[in-house]
């Protein structure tokens, strides 16, 4: 079968643009049905570095300081955009207005406002696009959708999530444009939380209701180098004050009738990546950590033994048999987030949304205003629906 190859550019070579770099350079192995190569034409980065390694070390063919070189490169057809998050706006409405479908990471936009301007404009333009939920790419997580949509539960009542990391819990840690939100939009809401509504919605169904609270902890850090990692520590610069919140809970409604509460943390000692979600129905319960990210625990009301069962990902759990021949054994991080590489390749080709879609991503955006209008008001608020190419509502 003669492949198709499509023409890749990559904007913001830091960690996760590498990641992007790295999972879609695994879809021709991973995923020899979709019959796609992968053409590395372009990567921008303000640091020569960065623009160094990316030639040299992950394969493309060259490297600018400009992003709109990437996008507007004739040989580039499908774009990621890796930037801090106040660049995302802008650099996703030039490709936008360039045409060239984009893998853009959360939050999409700082606020519900651009993050709306986002997927009404690839709507309008008739693009693919995919969000960095890579959360939801789990084996588990597909085998407990296809467990509470499938009425395996029974009535769902309840639904807890979770997203509590330690990667700022030491006070020394350096201050970046993170905690300012003219460039970060929100704290941990932004950050983990936007996984955490999204998984809920996938899972379970829309959220409807939001009634939120939050704190700083950690109210000045000292000033870093720009381009220092959040996770770097001892920064000598002067004191800054942190503008948004180290940790938010709250409580949720859902279209369903179901009732759930969420916390999320990035000043936590102990848990480091406890990212989770369980959901309680009338017939039995399902919980997920993305620490055991191929472990999913079920119970069932009427089972011979009461009480939860480990059931370890296998072939036939979401795209598991792409990547491991049998059960129980593990998956990482960069797995699933080639899945979504693949889900992104796969809606290019065949123009249809099967990635996390940028209208997810806005959905998840009004989650977090509703809890940030729910924070200022100290009550319940209502989260605007967005029903337009949601990949929640239908694709597994």
């Amino acid at each position: 079968m003669a492949k198709k190859t499509l023409g890749y550019g990559l904007i913001s070579v830091g960690w996760m643009g590498r990641v992007h770099s790295r999972g879609l350079s695994q879809v021709p192995e991973r995923y020899p049905e979709l019959g796609v190569a992968i053409r590395k034409v372009i990567a921008a980065d303000t640091l020569p570095a960065a623009r160094e390694n990316a030639v040299n070390l992950m394969g493309f063919e060259q490297a600018t300081e400009n992003y709109l070189d990437v996008i507007n490169h004739p040989d580039v057809d499908i774009v990621s955009i890796c930037s801090p998050n106040f660049l995302h706006h802008e650099i996703a409405m030039a490709a936008i207005k360039a045409g060239k479908d984009f893998w853009i990471e959360k939050p999409m936009g700082r606020s519900e406002v651009e993050s709306r301007e986002i997927a009404e404009g690839a709507i309008a333009k008739g693009l693919m696009t995919a969000v960095g939920f890579n959360y939801r790419q789990s084996p588990a997580i597909a085998h407990a959708r296809e467990l509470v949509r499938g009425g395996k539960l029974g009535n769902i009542y309840n639904v807890e999530v979770k997203m509590i990391a330690d990667y700022v819990n030491d006070p020394e840690g350096a201050f970046t444009w993170r905690y300012v939100n003219e460039f970060a939009g929100s704290g941990v809401l932004g950050d983990l939380m936007s996984h955490g509504f999204d998984l809920a919605q996938y899972v379970v169904d829309d959220i409807t209701e939001i009634n939120a609270q939050s704190q700083i902890f950690i109210k000045e850090r000292r000033e870093a180098e720009p381009g220092t990692s959040h996770f770097a520590k001892n920064a000598s610069g002067k004191l800054r004050t942190v503008e948004n919140e180290d940790w938010a809970s709250g409580m949720m409604r859902f279209a369903n009738g179901a009732s759930g509460t969420f916390e999320s943390s990035r000043i936590s000692v102990g848990p480091s990546c406890e990212y989770s979600i369980e959901v309680r129905g009338s017939l039995g319960t399902v919980r997920w950590n993305f620490e055991r990210l191929t472990e999913l625990e079920v119970a069932f009301r009427d089972a011979p033994e009461y009480g939860f069962t480990r059931a370890l990902s296998a072939p036939g759990d979401g795209h598991y048999g792409n990547f491991q021949p049998g059960r129980g054994i593990s998956m990482s991080f960069d797995d699933l987030k080639t899945i979504e590489a693949s889900l992104f390749i796969k809606s290019v080709l065949e123009r249809k949304q099967y990635a996390p879609s940028a209208s997810d991503c806005y959905s998840a955006a009004e989650c977090i205003a509703a809890a940030k209008r729910s924070i200022a008001s100290g009550s319940w608020q209502k989260v605007n629906p967005v029903t337009t190419n949601r990949t929640t509502k239908g694709h597994k």
